[in-house]
């Protein structure tokens, strides 16, 4: 899955984003419930980021990742922190593209989950920080990435076709859809002469990476149709 944004960038997104989950962790509270992330509670949303990005920076290291803990003893925004530094360190000194763009757009991603546990609803893109650039990369992510995967859940009986195009961007995306898993093709300027098309996203690319990512109020996961016949949108991992 190669990025178009420069490591730099992807460092910046990853520390904006930790920032982010922190404060609207530490403003919802432990205990406030994860409207995007149903049956979570902020409290399991910062230990699953914390484990996650501990495990990374172990993973990067050559070392095996600890045993999942619980710092209860501790504070677990602290707790969050060192392991998000942890993660940077481990990230600047041995950089892979792969895990530096995973890492930025699940902090992102969860980080707009702790928005949702301050609002009570999935937040509307405007009320994110998020930028063009990066939601054109998690975009990206998905559709090459993780919808071509073969435990993707991006299938249909028929042959079918989406096309993705953000209207703020010149990017789009072809992604065919089957019993097999999808095929996905980036592009750029005009978008594909095609005869039939089954299912067509547009909107400024914030919202559309929300959406897809089912982090807003229009989500696109297998269950919350329209789409393709028999055709959802989930990533391999939801939350």
């Amino acid at each position: 899955m190669p990025t178009d944004l420069p490591r730099a960038r992807q460092l910046e997104g990853l520390r904006t984003a930790m920032v982010a989950l922190v404060r609207y962790a530490d403003r919802a509270g432990q205990d406030a419930p994860v409207p995007t992330c149903p049956g979570w509670t902020v409290r399991d949303l910062v230990l699953h980021q914390g484990e996650a990005h501990r495990s990374t920076a172990a993973m990067l290291r050559g070392e095996r990742a600890a045993e999942q803990h619980d710092p209860v003893a501790g504070d677990p925004l602290e707790w969050l922190r060192d392991g998000a530094i942890e993660l940077v360190e481990a990230l600047t000194r041995a950089p892979q593209e792969f895990w530096m763009r995973r890492a930025c757009h699940q902090t992102t991603l969860h980080a707009v989950d702790a928005l949702a546990a301050v609002f009570g609803r999935p937040p509307d893109p405007a009320e994110t920080w998020i930028e063009t650039d990066l939601a054109v990369d998690g975009i990206d992510e998905l559709l090459t990435g993780f919808a071509t995967r073969p435990t993707s859940r991006l299938r249909s009986d028929q042959e079918s076709v989406l096309v993705v195009a953000p209207g703020d961007v010149p990017d789009w995306w072809l992604v065919r859809i089957g019993p097999r898993p999808a095929v996905a093709t980036r592009g750029s300027g005009p978008r594909p002469d095609l005869p039939v098309c089954d299912w067509e996203l547009d909107g400024p690319a914030v919202a559309l990476y929300l959406a897809l990512w089912d982090r807003s109020s229009r989500p696109m996961s297998w269950d919350r149709p329209p789409g393709p016949p028999g055709a959802g949108l989930t990533p391999a991992v939801h939350c």
